[in-house]
């Protein structure tokens, strides 16, 4: 990790992110309550270095993510509805292909790394769920069962699981 990166950490009060990898902190929970009594939404900064990346997991909650910073993400998404894989850039070169927003359905396979050819060595994003997160919306992923149910992104699977 970088220099820069250590003085991003430490400027946002980041901490390292348990099983999925990277670099967060918590900026707001909604106040608003939904009839199941969740807060309607939250919110995290989301750091992601070269020297890791965010494993694949799902989440039982809708996720957006925004590029504030940095080099440019690949966000790998598999999808159980149709088996299928997406890889999006998330950056700031919208006229080169890149988003700046990201929004990601429940229940789908999802990982990040730094895109080839990054030249400043982080990412810095933010990330809302709607409900508010909770640690049980979290599962990662087992290589050896994404590799089942995704065959033809069996690479991508080796470099987004521990």
């Amino acid at each position: 990790m970088n220099e820069e990166a250590r003085k991003i950490i430490a400027q946002l009060g980041l901490e390292p992110l348990p099983l999925e990898g990277g670099w967060f902190r918590r900026t707001r929970v909604s106040t608003v309550k939904l009839d199941n009594g969740r807060c309607a939404e939250s919110a995290i900064y989301f750091l992601v270095t070269a020297v890791d990346f965010s494993a694949l997991h799902r989440l039982k909650i809708d996720e957006v993510w925004y590029f504030h910073a940095g080099d440019a993400l690949e966000h790998v998404i598999l999808d159980p509805r149709d088996g299928g894989m997406r890889v999006t850039r998330l950056g700031p070169a919208v006229c080169a292909g890149e988003v700046p927003q990201l929004a990601v359905a429940r229940g789908v396979w999802q990982g990040v790394r730094l895109a080839a050819g990054s030249a400043v060595g982080w990412t810095l994003l933010s990330c809302t769920t709607s409900p508010a997160w909770e640690d049980t919306d979290f599962e990662l992923g087992e290589r050896d069962e994404l590799k089942k149910a995704f065959p033809a992104a069996r690479d991508q699977i080796d470099r987004l699981t521990r």
